[in-house]
C-alpha cells in the first residue's frame, strides 16, 4: 500500500455528568490535580467505573501523581471489566504498547474486540489496523476493512484514509477506485493532509492534472512535505499550471527543508540543470548527499557519478564507489554496471574479476546492454571455475536482495 500510514488511536475520555462528589472533582481536575485526586481517588476505590478511568489516565500522565503506566493499567482495567467500552479500549491500547504491561498483541485485539462489540468507535479502528497488520490476530485485509468501515462510517479520519487505501489496491475488497476516490475525499474534506495527497495522486493518475494540482496545493500549504515535493513536480512539469522552474525550486526547497529525500534528490537535479536556480555543482552535491543518506537512489548513483566527475567535490574513485555500491545494493542496475566495471579496472576498489563478473551479470540481468559486452569481456579473464564461482555469487546475491525484500 502505498505511503501507507497505520497508527493505533490514543483513545480520549469525554466524561459524562455525576454526582456532586463527582463533579467538584472534575471541576478541580484541570487546575489543581491534587484537589481532584482527592475527590477521585475515593469514588473510583467505591467502584466507579467513569472514576477509575480519570484516575488511570493521571497516573498514564503523570498529573498529581508521579507517572505510572502499570498503576493506570490496574485502574483502566478495573473498570474495563466492568464491561466499560472506553476503558476496555484503552486496556487494549496499553497491551499494545507495552505501557504498564508487556506488550501483547492477541490481548490487545482481545479487549479492543469487546470495546468493538459494543459499539466504541475508536476501537473499529483500533481492531481494524490489528488484522491489516497481523498483529495478534491472523492477517486479514477483509476483517481489517470491515472494521475500517465501521470506523470511516462514523466519520474517523484515519480509517477513511485507509479504507480508500484498501479499495485503490484491492485489499480485502475488490479493487475500485471510485470506491477510493469517495473514501479519500470524504477525509480530504475534513482537512486530513494525507487524504489530500493521496486524492491528488488519484486525479494526477486519471490525468486531471488541475484536479491534482488543487489537492496538493492544500495539502502543501498545511506542510505537507509529500505534498510540496508533488507540487514541485508539476510546476517541473507543466502538468496543471503553466511549466515554472522557479516555481518548482520553490516548493521541492520547502520540502527539502523538511527532510523530504525525494525533494533533495530533485532540488539537486535543479542545480545540476541550472532550472530555476544558477547552476551550482556545490549544491548539487549537498543535496544529493542528504538525500543519500535516508536511502534515496537516484541521489545515491548520481552522488557517485559527481564524485566520479570530480564535479561538486574533489575526484575520488573510492567516494564514488562507495556511493554507487550503496545504489547496488539496492538493486539499481546502473550502479551495480558502474560497480562492476570499477572491480574490472580496479578504480577505487581493488581489482577483482569474480566480483566484478558478479555485479556485471545482476545488472545484465536487469537488461543493461553495455553490463552484458562487458561481463562477457571479463569472463575472457577468467577460468571457467572463477566463472562458475562469480555465477554463484551473483544468484547468493539475488535470493538475499529478494529476501530483503519480502521482509
Amino acid at each position: 500500500m502505498k505511503r501507507i500510514l497505520a497508527a493505533l488511536l490514543l483513545l480520549t475520555l469525554a466524561a459524562p455528568a455525576w454526582g456532586q462528589d463527582f463533579e467538584k472533582g472534575r471541576q478541580a481536575y484541570e487546575p489543581d490535580y491534587a484537589a481532584a485526586l482527592r475527590e477521585i481517588a475515593p469514588l473510583a476505590e467505591q467502584g466507579d467505573a467513569t472514576a477509575q478511568i480519570n484516575l488511570g489516565d493521571m497516573y498514564s500522565h503523570g498529573q498529581g501523581v508521579p507517572q505510572n503506566y502499570a498503576e493506570a493499567m490496574k485502574w483502566y482495567r478495573k473498570a474495563a471489566d466492568q464491561n466499560n467500552a472506553h476503558a476496555q479500549a484503552t486496556v487494549g491500547a496499553m497491551y499494545s504498547l507495552g505501557n504498564g504491561v508487556p506488550q501483547d498483541y492477541p490481548e490487545a485485539a482481545k479487549w479492543y474486540r469487546k470495546a468493538a462489540e459494543q459499539g466504541y468507535a475508536n476501537a473499529y479502528f483500533s481492531l481494524g489496523y490489528m488484522y491489516y497488520a497481523g498483529q495478534g490476530v491472523t492477517r486479514d485485509y477483509a476483517e481489517a476493512a470491515k472494521w475500517y468501515r465501521k470506523a470511516a462510517d462514523q466519520g474517523d479520519g484515519t480509517a477513511q484514509l485507509m479504507l480508500g487505501d484498501m479499495y485503490a489496491d484491492g485489499q480485502g475488497v475488490p479493487q475500485d477506485y471510485a470506491e477510493a476516490l469517495k473514501w479519500f475525499r470524504k477525509d480530504a474534506e475534513q482537512g486530513y493532509v494525507m487524504a489530500q495527497v493521496r486524492l491528488g495522486d488519484m486525479y494526477y493518475s486519471g490525468q486531471d492534472y488541475a484536479e491534482a494540482v488543487k489537492w496538493y496545493r492544500k495539502a502543501a500549504d498545511l506542510g505537507s512535505a509529500l505534498a510540496e515535493s508533488d507540487l514541485g513536480g508539476m510546476y517541473y512539469s507543466g502538468q496543471g499550471v503553466p511549466q515554472d522552474y522557479a516555481e518548482a525550486v520553490k516548493w521541492y526547497r520547502k520540502a527539502a527543508d523538511k527532510g523530504n529525500a525525494a525533494a533533495q534528490f530533485l532540488l539537486g537535479f535543479m542545480y545540476e540543470g541550472g532550472q530555476g536556480v544558477p547552476q551550482d555543482y556545490a549544491e548539487v552535491v549537498k543535496w544529493f548527499r542528504k538525500a543519500s543518506d535516508q536511502g534515496n537512489i537516484g541521489a545515491q548513483v548520481n552522488l557517485g557519478y559527481m564524485y566520479a566527475k570530480g564535479q561538486g567535490v574533489l575526484q575520488d574513485y573510492t567516494e564514488a564507489m562507495k556511493s554507487f555500491r550503496k545504489a547496488a545494493e539496492q538493486g539499481n542496475e546502473s550502479a551495480q554496471a558502474e560497480l562492476g566495471a570499477a572491480y574490472y579496472n580496479g578504480q577505487g576498489v581493488p581489482q577483482d574479476y569474480m566480483q566484478a563478473y558478479m555485479w556485471l551479470n545482476l545488472s545484465a540481468a536487469q537488461g543493461v546492454v553495455h553490463a552484458t559486452e562487458l561481463r562477457n569481456a571479463v569472463a575472457k579473464q577468467m577460468t571457467p571455475a572463477q566463472i562458475s564461482e562469480a555465477q554463484k555469487l551473483a544468484r547468493e546475491w539475488l535470493a538475499a536482495f529478494d529476501k530483503r525484500k519480502k521482509n
